[in-house]
């Protein structure tokens, strides 16, 4: 197994559709070992209906509660620390505070702990705004040490040209190569 006995922080921000598309990921990476920090911003947890049914599925297949308070975070976070964060999806307000140091989420709680760990972050890019306010951000965000990207590419150029979204059949792959401290190539796809 590829990720045998690796922990695995897990933030999940916004984009509904793409967390849909990140739950199979999920089981994948459990089923090559890892052991999954499940955490959640409050939008993510929070938004109305459509949040319960992610929710209920990915604490059954991960067999933990979601993480989804910054106290939770605090509590939790220095007695369980990961070997690397995955932040799938990253939305671009997540992008934006991660880039300009903004922690007020429990997801960018656990990140700044996961950094100041000197463990690695995985960002899989989930914005509308990508290639126009959020651009500055991901490039600083591309940087920096101890961030990789999942590769990613424009979502819809035609109807939303500004779109950024991550790759999902790279993320077990992009999470391996972060934990040998490479950034899997190519990012854009």
């Amino acid at each position: 197994m590829l990720l045998e006995n690796k922990r695995i922080a897990f933030g999940i921000t916004g984009s509904f559709y793409s967390i849909e598309k990140t739950i199979p990921h999920i089981k994948d990476l459990i089923q090559e070992g890892a052991d999954i920090i499940p955490i959640m911003t409050y939008n993510a947890y929070n938004f109305k209906d459509k949040s319960k049914t992610y929710i209920d599925e990915i604490e059954r297949i991960t067999g933990k509660e979601i993480i989804h308070t910054i106290h939770e975070v605090e509590k939790t976070g220095y007695k369980a620390l990961s070997d690397i964060m995955a932040i799938v999806p990253c939305s671009g307000n997540t992008i934006g505070k991660l880039a300009n140091g903004i922690i007020d989420t429990p997801v960018l709680v656990a990140a700044k702990t996961n950094l100041k760990s000197g463990n690695n972050i995985v960002i899989g890019i989930s914005t509308n705004d990508g290639l126009s306010i959020e651009a500055e951000n991901i490039g600083k965000l591309l940087k920096q040490k101890n961030i990789f990207f999942i590769p990613f590419r424009q979502d819809n150029p035609i109807t939303k040209p500004c779109s950024l979204v991550f790759s999902s059949k790279y993320i077990k792959d992009t999470i391996i190569k972060a934990l040998e401290g490479e950034q899997i190539q190519p990012i854009l796809v």
